[in-house]
């Protein structure tokens, strides 16, 4: 197991390098439009001196490779730079940010995992039933429906709608993750569902083809003949090994969800980290941008690294050694 780590740790070196030399070189001057130092100093009319005080405190005099290295060694040491806007320290922001896309992203998680994983279950042992055709129909739908689009009539039902059925009885917050009118959880409720409404889509689908899969194996025949109960054989038998990739497929979409929802986030100005990558892109605040994505990057890595440990609690037939696989 530790040499398994260990290796799948040295792994992460090559590939975090690479991305950051990737966001570097895209930063460069003359790869993308805009000159470097009026992104530093904004629209504001500078001077000769300001512009040559600019350049030498960003070395972008230097070569790229002495710049890319400085950047590196800053990297080293947590130092993801200042926004160009904010004249903030990065990691600052981000810091500010983080805990909001968790709480999101965790919701979204929690709902994926009880409502796929139980229709899923569903459909697979009641197989060609109404309730199989249900769920086969609605996952459809919901694959097929654009998240801000979803989210925007969630807003529209139960925000505006609801509020003129009801006369403001019963209605959901439809911005922002605050408000003196509603407690906290309240407004957690439509971003979670719409974030989560795609994967929850997914996660039914390859828990019902994994569930049948399983089922008709011998194993499960060899538990069905010695008599065990039909939940048993279920839940014990069949749904360990049914969840594997489940898991894989939800360990991935969590990480993609702490790196930011961008489109639930804007559509619900969710103050998270994908809103404020969306952001800095538009106003073309680079540090926050390559900020954002290094760190979304650790973040997929270790939770893949994570998911894949979990196969042994999963499966014990799954074992990690030093030893390739």
């Amino acid at each position: 197991m530790f040499k398994y780590v260990a290796r799948r740790l040295l792994q992460m070196i090559p590939v975090f390098l690479g991305v950051t030399l990737l966001l570097f070189v895209l930063r460069a001057p003359g790869v993308l439009p805009g000159d470097p130092v009026r992104m530093i100093t904004g629209e504001r009319a500078i001077s000769e001196q300001l512009r040559a005080q600019v350049i030498k405190e960003h070395a972008l005099d230097q070569p790229l490779h002495v710049q890319y290295w400085i950047y590196l060694t800053n990297l080293a040491q947590g130092d993801l730079g200042e926004s160009f806007q904010r004249g903030r320290p990065v990691v600052d922001i981000f810091a500010e940010k983080f805990p909001n896309t968790l709480r999101l992203a965790l919701a979204a998680i929690f709902i994926e995992l009880i409502v796929g994983v139980a229709a899923g279950i569903i459909s697979a042992i009641k197989r060609y039933s109404f309730w199989d055709v249900f769920v086969t129909l609605s996952t459809s739908v919901l694959v097929s429906v654009p998240v801000f689009w979803l989210g925007m009539l969630l807003q529209i039902f139960f925000g505006i709608q609801m509020k003129d059925w009801t006369n403001e009885a019963f209605f959901l917050p439809i911005s922002q993750m605050s408000s003196a009118q509603f407690p906290d959880w309240a407004h957690l409720i439509l971003p979670a569902i719409t974030l989560a409404s795609v994967s929850t889509a997914y996660v039914a689908r390859i828990m019902r083809s994994q569930m049948l899969e399983a089922m008709s194996q011998d194993y499960i025949r060899t538990a069905q003949a010695k008599g065990l109960s039909r939940n048993a054989v279920t839940f014990k038998h069949g749904l360990k090994n049914a969840m594997i990739p489940v898991i894989t497929f939800v360990g991935i979409d969590f990480g993609a969800m702490m790196g930011g929802a961008i489109l639930t986030e804007s559509v619900f100005s969710w103050p998270g980290v994908g809103r404020e990558i969306f952001l800095a892109v538009g106003q073309r605040d680079w540090p926050i941008v390559m900020g954002g994505v290094i760190i979304v990057v650790i973040i997929v890595m270790i939770i893949n690294l994570l998911v894949d440990l979990s196969y042994a609690a999963l499966d014990p037939r799954i074992k990690y050694s030093g030893a390739k696989r």
